[in-house]
């Protein structure tokens, strides 16, 4: 436990449906730790008219029995659909607002950056809001003062800074919270998806700020719907399910996973037109890299096996194989006509050369189909999942497809400046060459 730095146990909160709960403002909270520390963060004791929450429609629990522990310097990862109860959890953590049963425990200081303006008082400059949050989070002016050029500098909000946050655009107050957050050196840093505010210049910066942060060894909890962001900073996800941890561990397979859900199929497939004749039984990776048969973890050639069971002879069979991502949008397909099969076990077995998707979950369907009838056709499970370390745009929207290595050289007309780019945790690192260096270096794939 000594490496624990956010321990939570039984965690749970319950609303009131149709009631807006006050966010408290930081003199708000500061005043009430002065005067009642212990109460500030502790459980709060459930209403009597509903102790347990059961039979009582006005109330909805929005966060109920969530435990896990976070140790010092990582970085994980909060996803779930909307309404799933993530951002409920940041603002318990985070002491915006207090839990209806069980506790939390954080040791360190901590940096937020949850809805826009959180935090912030809008009555005062942005200078001010820096000192403010800076004094909460237990800077000494001195070192508030060490950081303000380069918090302003990053917040692009320099012209503006002794301006009432209130006349801030959403964008400006966001850029400002972030920085603080950021640079103010917390030992924790809870970030909720507020990214999407800004513009894709100012969320790569704030990644790459994190990616910076989470490298000096401090702990980062991070919220997102976006599973490339998710994928590049953090080492391992907790997946929120109404309400209730639904599962948690490794970052590849838990957003393999969520993604796979999504998609509708789960654990149990479709299958159509099933005959007497035949119907395929299984399929699994040859030599998977992952952990399980259905995990595919390399930019090399991939080896998929289908078993096919015949129970009467077929002749002059069309068998077809295609392959959907969680969205079913059709990415390859292939069929194969004129086979003729006696009654036995079959193994189907293709081998490709590679498979450079991006990182996600996707479904095999396979079918047979003589010249009368379909024989069989298999939504096949589980569903694939591709856990290779994502080499594509940091937005899911931009990403596409593919996950295809590459590197990037701008050579000017007069071969005098070289700019070669590649990538380091899926962030751009950019260095300007001569022609003499670039005579003795060498283009090579960039490490992910």
């Amino acid at each position: 436990m000594s490496d624990v730095v956010i321990h939570v146990d039984n965690l749970g909160k319950r609303y009131r449906i149709g009631e807006r709960e006050r966010y408290l403002a930081l003199r708000d909270v500061l005043t009430r730790a002065i005067k009642a520390p212990a109460r500030l963060f502790g459980p709060a004791k459930p209403s009597s008219s509903n102790g347990n929450g059961s039979g009582d429609h006005s109330h909805i629990w929005a966060l109920k029995d969530v435990s896990f522990d976070i140790l010092q310097g990582e970085v994980v990862g909060i996803i779930g659909r909307n309404g799933a109860g993530k951002s409920t959890l940041l603002k318990i953590l985070a002491r915006v607002t207090k839990p209806t049963s069980g506790h939390a425990e954080i040791l360190g200081r901590m940096g937020t950056l949850l809805e826009v303006g959180t935090g912030f008082h809008p009555e005062l400059s942005g200078r001010e809001n820096v000192f403010l949050s800076g004094a909460i989070l237990g800077m000494s002016k001195d070192e508030i003062r060490r950081k303000f050029d380069e918090i302003v500098d990053f917040a692009e909000v320099e012209k503006f800074i002794d301006t009432p946050l209130k006349h801030y655009s959403s964008g400006m107050q966001m850029r400002l919270a972030f920085a603080v957050a950021a640079h103010l050196e917390p030992e924790i840093l809870l970030v909720d998806e507020v990214l999407s505010v800004g513009d894709v210049e100012f969320q790569k910066k704030c990644m790459g700020k994190m990616g910076d942060v989470a490298k000096t060894g401090r702990t980062i909890l991070f919220v997102s719907h976006q599973m490339n962001q998710i994928r590049r900073l953090c080492d391992r996800v907790i997946w929120i399910d109404a309400s209730q941890v639904r599962e948690h561990g490794s970052t590849a397979e838990i957003t393999a996973r969520y993604e796979s859900a999504g998609s509708g199929l789960g654990l149990t497939g479709r299958r159509g037109s099933q005959g007497t004749k035949a119907h395929f039984q299984s399929w699994e990776i040859v030599d998977s890299r992952g952990k399980g048969s259905n995990v595919f973890n390399s930019f090399g050639q991939l080896v998929l096996k289908f078993t096919v069971v015949v129970d009467l002879p077929i002749w002059k069979v069309h068998h077809g194989i295609v392959l959907y991502d969680s969205d079913r949008r059709l990415l390859w397909g292939n069929g194969f006509d004129g086979l003729d099969l006696q009654a036995g076990t079959y193994q189907f077995v293709y081998k490709l050369p590679t498979l450079p998707l991006r990182p996600g979950s996707y479904n095999w369907y396979v079918t047979l189909l003589d010249e009368h009838d379909w024989i069989d056709r298999w939504e096949c499970v589980p569903d694939l999942q591709i856990t290779t370390k994502p080499v594509t745009h940091r937005l899911d929207e931009w990403a596409g497809f593919l996950n295809i290595p590459c590197t990037f050289s701008a050579i000017a007309d007069d071969a005098v400046n070289v700019c070669e780019t590649g990538q380091i945790n899926g962030l751009p690192k950019v260095e300007k060459l001569t022609m003499t260096q670039l005579s003795k270096s060498r283009t090579t794939p960039f490490a992910s």
